[in-house]
């Protein structure tokens, strides 16, 4: 969840490292700090954003070798204490570190038995300390000590690290936590992700766990924790800088809310043919699998989850797949029964969801086919899985998934109508019917987004509200908990999302004169129950806000407030219906003066646990 960024190389380090941080800042953070090596390290950090550590710098640190660090906080509070770097004892080292050293408690304490103390609350300043130890006791030279403690220490970790007696040298480790290796011409560069990378370089190594490099101005020596000699693997990142920019936008998530139509498309270009065939080429070698599988096991977080729970109904119901999801935090916790015939499959935007990467590694101990769909080219998820399905959303800096989500549930429905052809339970003609509306999908939200000033409208009404409730059903009971999710994440109002009819099973008990109730109710097969279920709000004085097709004059007559949007197939409406929610939860979290590409408490990629 934290950033890193490193650079060793010709340029002043300090300018470089405040923009990586910056690029950085989306994932979400608490307290940030630098470290410039000139050759001495010189180390500035304090709790709140980039900004303030740029104020509490002053003027610029001069120096080619430097580290910078975005703090999540997982061990200890946020404040300048315990924000990164952190330099050991003797001030032999100074690293900056993403993860959770597990074991950082018995090894503080044999570490204090050895004459050590410590001036924060993390497990970092303890993993620097033990290095040093090494160091200074093994009589190595840094890199095997850094090698040595990695042997040691339970847990996870994306460190860069500066060793003070040889200023010329950066070391890059990486073990559950992502690290990018950028390679420029006399410099390397050092990252979370590409995105502090690409404006310099779009030549990168994506290290694996136990991976260790060592960096000069001009070489690079890659190699285990056990020493084993690596090559490299030079890849090419092709990532737009503008992609990463607002492009106009006064927010990222408002800019990722309009840049669906073309992520859709984006999405399904080149996998849907002009005779209406859909190729995903990920999957080809595995379609057999698949399509002979006894279960269809998703594995995903939050967003991704409401994106597995729709892949669930449309598989079961077009290509009568049985189906499960799973919350990769419980699945991997547990001891599921994988039978041979079973294939999982994991679902995540960054691709370095720890959870969903442990829940991966416990699915293919147990011999299960492991499948994936993620966003993010190089990704551990990528790399961990057997095949799977790129989104080709584009980068989403907002914290707040939007485009990212309409990318898998577009992937999830070309998976479950081509699965429906191989398994034969569907007909030619109802096939076709549903890639043609797919195709037509981004024109449709064209229009829905023509609709942002009367949301904006209904938003100014409710901004100050306590309660939501969202209720949908079939394919659009999913959208309707990410619609609460939405509001959640980036207003801090309360909400939770229902199936409909489960609204008389307790929620109908909070219903009154105060409580806006959103309710998802399309022109599909339950749309009768869901007139009925809108009878039973409106009888205890509840607030309608409905999504309706265009058209509707049953449920305008009723409702509150009314948003229209375009008919279509049930296949592919929950692609429609969860754009007003996005646009909702937007509006209200900046009437209530919210950060909303930055929420409290939150980050882009949950990389520990």
């Amino acid at each position: 969840m934290c950033g890193i960024v490193g650079y060793i190389g010709r340029q002043e380090a300090y300018p470089i490292i405040i923009s990586g941080l910056k690029r950085l800042e989306y994932r979400g953070y608490d307290s940030a700090g630098i470290s410039i090596a000139n050759p001495s390290p010189t180390t500035v950090k304090c709790r709140g954003r980039v900004r303030d550590l740029e104020q509490k710098v002053g003027a610029p640190l001069h120096g080619s070798l430097g580290i910078g660090h975005t703090r999540w906080a997982t061990h200890g509070e946020p404040n300048d204490g315990n924000a990164h770097p952190h330099t050991s004892q003797h001030g032999k080292f100074t690293l900056v570190h993403n993860g959770i050293i597990e074991n950082y408690a018995s090894l503080k304490l044999r570490l204090e038995k050895r004459g050590y103390t410590f001036v924060s609350e993390t497990d970092t300043e303890v993993l620097v300390n033990l290095i040093e130890y090494i160091y200074m006791k093994g009589d190595v030279n840094p890199e095997v000590a850094v090698r040595l403690a990695l042997t040691k220490v339970v847990g996870a970790y994306g460190l860069a690290i500066i060793a003070h007696d040889t200023p010329d040298r950066l070391i890059a480790a990486r073990k559950g936590s992502p690290l990018v290796i950028g390679v420029g011409d006399g410099e390397f560069f050092v990252a979370s992700d590409s995105t502090p990378i690409v404006e310099y370089t779009n030549r990168v190594i994506f290290l694996n766990d136990n991976d260790v490099a060592i960096l000069g101005r001009n070489q690079m020596v890659l190699k285990t924790v056990h020493n084993d000699l690596l090559e490299p693997n030079i890849q090419q990142i092709d990532l737009d800088i503008e992609a990463i920019e607002k492009g106009g936008f006064d927010h990222f998530m408002l800019k990722e809310i309009f840049e669906q139509p073309r992520s859709i498309h984006d999405t399904f270009r080149g996998r849907l043919s002009a005779e209406y065939d859909i190729h995903l080429g990920g999957l080809l070698e595995h379609i057999p699998a698949l399509k002979s599988a006894h279960r269809i096991i998703f594995v995903a977080c939050g967003t991704s989850w409401h994106a597995a729970q729709m892949g669930k109904y449309l598989i079961e119901d077009l290509a009568q797949i049985a189906v499960e999801v799973e919350y990769a935090s419980e699945f991997r916790y547990r001891n599921p029964v994988l039978r041979h015939n079973d294939v999982v499959m994991a679902i995540s935007q960054s691709g370095e969801t720890a959870d969903t990467l442990a829940a991966i590694k416990l699915a293919k101990s147990k011999g299960a086919l492991v499948l994936g769909i993620c966003n993010v080219v190089g990704s551990s998820i990528a790399r961990e899985t057997v095949a799977g399905v790129y989104t080709h959303a584009g980068p989403e800096i907002g914290v707040a998934s939007t485009k990212a989500f309409t990318a898998q549930v577009t992937v999830l429905i070309m998976m479950a109508i081509l699965l429906a052809k191989k398994r034969r339970t569907i007909s030619e003609e109802a096939r076709r019917e549903l890639v043609g509306e797919l195709m037509l999908v981004p024109s449709k939200i064209e229009r829905i987004l023509e609709l942002n000033p009367q949301v904006l409208k209904i938003s100014k009404r409710f901004a100050q509200a306590s309660n939501f409730l969202y209720l949908g059903r079939g394919c659009n009971f999913p959208v309707a908990l990410e619609g609460a999710l939405k509001l959640k994440e980036i207003s801090y109002i309360h909400a939770e999302g229902y199936p409909a009819a489960e609204m008389k099973h307790g929620p109908i008990a909070l219903i009154d004169e105060t409580m806006p109730v959103v309710v998802i109710a399309i022109k599909d097969h339950s749309y009768d129950k869901i007139v009925s279920n809108i009878q039973e709000v409106k009888a205890r004085k509840g607030i309608i806000i409905a999504i309706v097709t265009e058209g509707d004059t049953t449920i305008k007559s009723m409702a509150d407030h009314v948003r229209e949007i375009p008919a279509s197939s049930e296949v592919v409406a929950g692609l429609l219906t969860v754009i007003p929610l996005q646009l909702l939860a937007y509006h209200i979290a900046l009437l209530r003066g919210c950060n909303v590409d930055q929420p409290r408490n939150l980050a882009k990629s949950v990389t520990v646990e």
